[in-house]
């Protein structure tokens, strides 16, 4: 009975450091990547002002070729919008631009709704370098505390960083054509 008691004693011990460290970490969370595109920034903008382009660049959209997508408000730019239902891998989700300044930064609300609710702000930046365009894909949001301890044990900022390279990287295949 003893090492049984031990073992209960030692496990809570665990439960309550979890739950101490997960209570200490970020109320915010923020992952970003950046790529150098060799072409102007007024041929790349059309690319993420327009949803109905994502389906040339973006990582998510190869996911699910059978999602369901609805494109509605205004056709580009600010108020135009993005909905989408699909498999597990994509869940379903929203995004509106909330501002969209040419050819130097795009914002995006964008909300996921499965297969865990989420409620994040996307920007897309843009800055001459040369005879090239910087461009910086980034997500941020809130973590709420249930994600705090989900966050100890993934790594967010390689699971969607690794994503949005990817997307860069296929971005700049699309803009250097």
């Amino acid at each position: 009975m003893t090492t049984l008691m031990y073992i209960a004693i030692a496990l809570a011990v665990l439960i309550a450091i979890v739950l101490i460290v997960a209570a200490m970490r970020p109320d915010i969370f923020r992952v970003q990547r950046s790529i150098d595109i060799n072409a102007p920034a007024e041929k790349i903008f059309p690319l993420i002002n327009d949803y109905r382009h994502w389906g040339s660049w973006s990582p998510y959209e190869k996911l699910d070729p059978a999602m369901q997508r609805t494109f509605s408000g205004a056709p580009n730019g600010k108020g135009s919008v993005y909905e989408w239902n699909g498999n597990k891998n994509v869940g379903r989700g929203r995004m509106e631009i909330l501002d969209a300044t040419p050819s130097s930064k795009i914002v995006i609300k964008l909300d996921f709704f499965s297969p865990f609710e989420a409620h994040n702000t996307a920007e897309f930046t843009m800055q001459p370098k040369g005879n090239a365009t910087n461009v910086t894909w980034a997500m941020q949001g809130p973590v709420p505390y249930m994600m705090k301890i989900m966050h100890m044990f993934m790594n967010m900022d390689r699971m969607c960083g690794d994503q949005f390279q990817q997307g860069l990287s296929s971005m700049k295949a699309v803009a250097e054509k």
